[in-house]
């Protein structure tokens, strides 16, 4: 006898809010019984949405993920612009209300990095989404090994200062230095 189907609708409702209480109380509080209270729900009604804890911790992060990328990919349809796309890019990210859900990505990158068999799927898109996006902002004309080794070194850059920016909260010295960067793009 089969359980009662999936609500994809409702489950990704619950994915929304899921992510909401990970990105307000840090991904080593994310538990049934706490996340359940938040949410006015069971812990049963999260399993059944989303199986296991492991489940749940996979599709949150699948959730995050698509967030900063639809944030970060506005440009449909504008000529490949690889300066435009990573100034947006650091903007969003550079933007203090997006801290929380940025510190979360480095708690899980850092997570994944020491259980790599448990965040697979995780290590495999953290950087093949955003790769694939800048190389495609550098145009069709541009070397595919120059594209794949400039989108690196946007990707690198920006990420790494973001780390120092959530690090030290020190704005003006790493916006100086996000300026020069983003200058040499253009």
């Amino acid at each position: 006898m089969a359980g009662r189907p999936v609500d994809h609708q409702r489950r990704a409702e619950l994915l929304d809010a899921v992510v909401d209480y990970t990105v307000e109380h840090g991904f080593s509080e994310v538990s049934w019984r706490p996340v359940a209270a938040a949410l006015g729900v069971s812990p049963t009604t999260l399993v059944h949405h989303f199986g296991t804890k492991e489940q749940m911790l996979v599709a949150i992060l699948g959730r995050l993920r698509e967030r900063i990328r639809a944030a970060t990919s506005d440009r449909a349809g504008q000529q490949p612009d690889l300066a435009m796309a990573a100034r947006a890019a650091w903007q969003r990210t550079s933007d203090p209300q997006q801290w929380p859900e940025f510190r979360l990505f480095f708690a899980v990158y850092g997570r994944a990095l020491q259980a790599p068999q448990q965040f697979e799927g995780f290590l495999d898109r953290v950087v093949a989404d955003w790769m694939s996006a800048l190389v495609d902002e550098q145009g069709p004309d541009t070397d595919p090994a120059t594209a794949t080794r400039t989108a690196t070194l946007v990707i690198a850059t920006i990420r790494g200062l973001l780390l120092d920016l959530l690090a030290t909260g020190d704005r003006d010295r790493v916006q100086d230095a996000a300026e020069s960067f983003l200058a040499s793009l253009e």
